[in-house]
């Protein structure tokens, strides 16, 4: 990180490695408890996967974007990557792994925006360390390599010692949680993770807003150059070279949380890859999960709204 709070990355590309799925996502009137079962509505069935969700995030945010993952041979892969196409991503590291199916993601959301997703990971672990290596003909020091923990470990740690030997940026979201050494978030330039994710690895709660702020800190003593953790309607808190800040949430009416952590995490690369500052990628990020909590489903179709539902103010 430089003295102006940014990092090596300019020339405005994203190398993303990450995971594809194929979305079910259900409308019911509450998340069942164990052992219940609880009706919905008709399913919506889209492409999704955090991978690919923050890949078209950044391509909206207007930066280039080459996806690098796994789809299987079946329609749903079909369609994940017309999805990545269509919205402007680079297909040309997207394999097809045969005789596997597409990553699955089921997807319950609530009323009040709430949601609980479980996934089937099928393609998106054929995926192997050596798959990896393509990626390091394809990435230059200026260009942000982007991650998510959809995918193994040893592809994960892979990907940020290819980075770490070109002298990419690196930003990680830590999600779903996993545990992951000192070793692999040493080579992080961002660490972005939500309250849950950054509990799951400092081993304590993160109850309240003074705690969300020792918590960041915290978190960059992990290894990582910088630390950015997210509270949903609580904003989102930064830790970097210049201390700990809060970025407040935009308020807005939430019809689906699904897409707000990867519309984020998404937004942030792209910025973080126009050699923007931290605080500065942080803004933009808080304005895209702000778009994307009014909307339906995962991924994103536009970083606009209606006026009808355009409530930032900005």
């Amino acid at each position: 990180m430089t003295s102006s709070g940014t990092f090596g990355a300019q020339r405005g590309r994203v190398i993303v490695l990450g995971s594809a799925n194929f979305d079910v996502i259900l409308r019911v009137g509450a998340l069942p408890a164990p052992g219940e079962t609880v009706l919905g509505e008709d399913a919506v069935l889209r492409p999704g996967g955090k991978g690919a969700n923050q890949a078209v995030a950044a391509a909206l945010a207007g930066t280039s974007v080459l996806f690098a993952g796994s789809v299987g041979d079946d329609a749903h892969g079909a369609s994940i990557r017309a999805a990545l196409i269509a919205a402007g991503v680079n297909d040309d590291l997207l394999r097809t792994a045969h005789g596997r199916s597409s990553g699955l993601a089921i997807v319950l959301v609530t009323p009040d925006g709430e949601n609980a997703i479980a996934v089937s990971p099928g393609a998106n672990h054929a995926l192997d360390v050596g798959a990896v290596q393509p990626i390091l003909e394809e990435l230059q020091a200026s260009d942000v390599l982007l991650m998510q923990m959809e995918l193994p470990l040893d592809v994960v740690a892979r990907g940020v010692e290819i980075a770490g030997d070109i002298g990419a940026t690196v930003v990680l979201n830590l999600a779903p949680a996993a545990a992951v050494g000192r070793a692999v978030l040493g080579g992080v330039a961002v660490l972005v993770v939500n309250r849950s994710e950054g509990e799951f690895l400092l081993g304590y709660q993160l109850p309240d807003p003074s705690a969300l702020r020792a918590g960041v800190a915290d978190l960059r003593k992990l290894g990582p150059a910088a630390a950015v953790l997210t509270a949903g309607g609580g904003g989102a808190y930064v830790s970097d070279d210049d201390g700990v800040v809060h970025v407040p949430a935009i308020e807005v009416n939430a019809v689906d949380t699904a897409g707000a952590g990867d519309a984020f995490v998404g937004v942030l690369a792209a910025e973080i890859s126009r050699g923007r500052s931290l605080r500065t990628a942080v803004d933009a990020a808080v304005r895209a999960g702000a778009i994307a909590v009014q909307l339906h489903g995962a991924q994103l179709t536009s970083l606009s709204l209606p006026p009808a539902l355009d409530r930032t103010g900005t």
